[in-house]
């Protein structure tokens, strides 16, 4: 099972009841941050998250709304004994915006680990999860995240007799881990579905939105503007309204959306979301706090 909570639900501006972009996962005791927006730290202390648990942090990109909560968690990090290294990823500039957010916080007794995104997707593991990064739309450089969780197939005991496996090996086997020469694959079971999650904020509609988007358990898109006299603006700024994220989500069917990054002129997002629920069911608003945990089919 994958743990999901939204942080912030809000861009370009905090309010009262609405902290800046951000975006927590947990599975198997581990962690990772997308993005860590302006009061990220404080939504992680209300949602009573450890901190030790945050392994991997992804940003969308270099705009202050997505990582001016970054200075401040390091020093947390710094302050709490971390000394286990932690990995960064995110668009090219990553590493000069990392070394000014150091520059008050410049002895941590760990080390940071950058990757610069420079392709148009990269695909990569971290925290036993397969994460795939993609180029989206915006005014700089920004991508979306596709993470999945891949299940092993089917264990086949039948088939791990007949191969002479010894019993103390199947559990490994059946994670999907060959061991001692045995091959998880040699049990040719059954196939199963896993689990997938994808965020995307800061964009235009773009085709990389359709290629990562399939088979999601849920779908995480901006919906930075109502489409009510604001459409031309979301184009002008590269960002999506909710409706177009509503059009998106019909054309590839997740199991659910949820919409974030919402706008400070948005002021009663939640009465959006009888209309936008008409055009695709599983949509969501989003709101500090928006929790799920996604488990396996049976």
């Amino acid at each position: 099972m994958i743990d999901v909570c939204l942080l912030g639900a809000g861009g370009v501006m905090p309010l009262p009841n609405r902290a800046l972009t951000s975006l927590f996962l947990r599975y198997s005791g581990s962690a990772m941050l997308l993005d860590c927006g302006e009061g990220t730290q404080t939504a992680l202390r209300r949602e009573k998250v450890k901190y030790s648990s945050i392994d991997v942090i992804l940003i969308t990109h270099l705009h202050g709304d997505h990582i001016c909560g970054l200075t401040g968690l390091l020093l947390t990090f710094g302050l709490e004994g971390r000394v286990r290294p932690l990995k960064i990823y995110g668009p090219a500039g990553l590493r000069k915006a990392v070394d000014a957010a150091r520059v008050i916080a410049p002895e941590l007794p760990f080390e940071i680990i950058l990757t610069e995104i420079k392709e148009d997707s990269l695909t990569f593991n971290e925290i036993g999860l397969t994460v795939s990064a993609f180029r989206l739309k915006h005014s700089i450089d920004c991508y979306g995240y596709r993470i999945d969780l891949k299940r092993p197939p089917k264990f086949n005991p039948q088939r791990a007799s007949e191969l002479g496996i010894p019993k103390r090996l199947w559990g490994t086997l059946q994670r999907g881990e060959d061991v001692e020469g045995f091959h998880a694959s040699d049990l040719g079971g059954e196939q199963r579905r896993g689990l997938s999650i994808l965020y995307a904020t800061d964009t235009r509609p773009v085709d990389n939105i359709y290629t990562f988007g399939k088979d999601l358990d849920l779908m995480i898109l901006e919906g930075m503007y109502d489409d009510d006299g604001y459409l031309e603006k979301a184009e002008t700024v590269c960002h999506l309204t909710m409706g177009e994220a509503v059009g998106i989500a019909r054309a590839l069917q997740p199991k659910e959306l949820w919409l974030t990054h919402l706008s400070p002129v948005v002021t009663d997002p939640e009465a959006c979301e009888p209309r936008l629920k008409e055009r695709f069911s599983g949509t969501v608003i989003g709101y500090d706090g928006l929790h799920k945990t996604l488990f396996f089919d049976e």
